[in-house]
C-alpha cells in the first residue's frame, strides 16, 4: 500500500505502467503545482524504483546529469551523475522543466529515449545499455513556453504525452484536507478561492494558484493563523507583487474569510 497520497484524475497511472512495461519514455505537461512531481514519486513506490530528481535550469549542463571527473587525496576519480546512475540501477530519472535546460544538454537525453536505450560516457569511453526497469520521465509547464525555450519536436517526439491539470475541485478538496487535516468547510473555501482566480483574467498574474500553496494555507490556519491573513500569506503575497493585483486578490479571498 503506498504511503504518498495520491488522487488519479484520469488514465495517468495506468498508462505510466504501460509505458514503464513497454520501456517508453513519459512527459508531462502541466502547470506549476498541480501534481507533476507528487505523481511520479507516487509511481516510483507503487513500482518499487528509486527516483532520482533534477530541477533543471540555465546552468544545467550535461556534465550535471551523466557525471564527471573528481580529485581527492587517492587521485582523479569518476562519480555518476543522476541519470547515469538511474541507467545503471534502473531507476526512474525524473528531469523536472526540462526545457530550462541547454538543448546541448537535453540532446544527452536522445539514445535513451527511443529504441536503442543507451547512455554513451563520451569522458569514460563507457557505453551503458538501459537497466531494464530503467525510466526517462521529463516535464515541463507549456504556459512558460516562448520561442527561446521549448521543447525540440525531434526531443518531444520520443516521449509518450501526458496532460496535467488542477484536480477538479472534488478533489482538490480532499487533497487539501488529507495534506493538512484541516475541515472541510474551510478546504472547500480554499479551493473555492482558487477555482476564482484560475478563472481571473486580465491581470498580471503568470501562474494560477497552485493545489501546494492551498495545503500551506490550511496548515497555517490550523496553527491558529486568521484564514484570511493566512490566504494573503501563502496565496496573495505569492502570485504577485504588484499593489493592483494584491488589491484585486484579498478582495476576493474577504468574500470566503473576513478580515479581522
Amino acid at each position: 500500500m503506498s504511503e504518498i497520497f495520491y488522487v488519479p484524475q484520469t488514465n495517468e497511472v495506468e498508462l505510466f505502467e504501460a509505458a514503464a512495461a513497454m520501456h517508453l519514455p513519459i512527459l508531462l505537461k502541466g502547470p506549476t503545482g498541480c501534481g507533476k512531481t507528487r505523481f511520479i514519486e507516487f509511481m516510483g513506490e507503487k513500482l518499487s524504483r528509486k527516483v532520482y530528481t533534477v530541477i533543471c535550469h540555465d546552468d544545467l549542463s550535461a556534465a550535471d546529469l551523466i557525471g564527471r571527473h573528481l580529485i581527492d587525496e587517492s587521485g582523479t576519480y569518476w562519480q555518476d551523475g543522476p541519470l547515469t546512475k538511474a541507467v545503471r540501477e534502473g531507476a526512474i530519472c525524473y528531469l523536472d522543466e526540462i526545457i530550462e535546460a541547454r538543448k546541448d544538454t537535453t540532446v544527452v537525453l536522445h539514445s535513451l529515449a527511443d529504441y536503442r536505450r543507451i547512455l554513451p560516457i563520451d569522458r569514460t569511453g563507457e557505453l551503458i545499455s538501459a537497466h531494464p526497469d530503467f525510466m526517462l520521465v521529463v516535464s515541463y509547464n507549456p504556459g512558460y513556453q516562448n520561442i527561446l525555450k521549448g521543447m525540440k519536436p525531434s526531443t518531444k517526439q520520443r516521449f509518450i504525452s501526458l496532460d496535467f491539470n488542477y484536480p477538479t475541485p472534488e478533489i482538490e478538496e480532499q487533497i487539501v484536507i488529507t495534506e493538512s487535516g484541516i475541515e472541510s468547510e474551510r478546504a472547500k473555501k480554499l479551493v473555492s478561492i482558487a477555482t476564482e482566480i484560475r478563472q481571473l483574467s486580465d491581470t498580471d498574474i503568470q501562474e494560477a494558484v497552485s493545489t501546494r500553496l492551498l495545503v500551506y494555507a490550511a496548515k497555517l490556519m490550523l496553527k491558529g493563523f486568521n484564514p484570511y491573513e493566512a490566504c494573503v500569506h501563502t496565496i496573495v503575497q505569492s502570485l504577485s507583487d504588484e499593489q493592483d493585483v494584491i488589491e484585486v486578490l484579498e478582495t476576493l479571498i474577504s468574500l470566503h474569510f473576513l478580515k479581522r
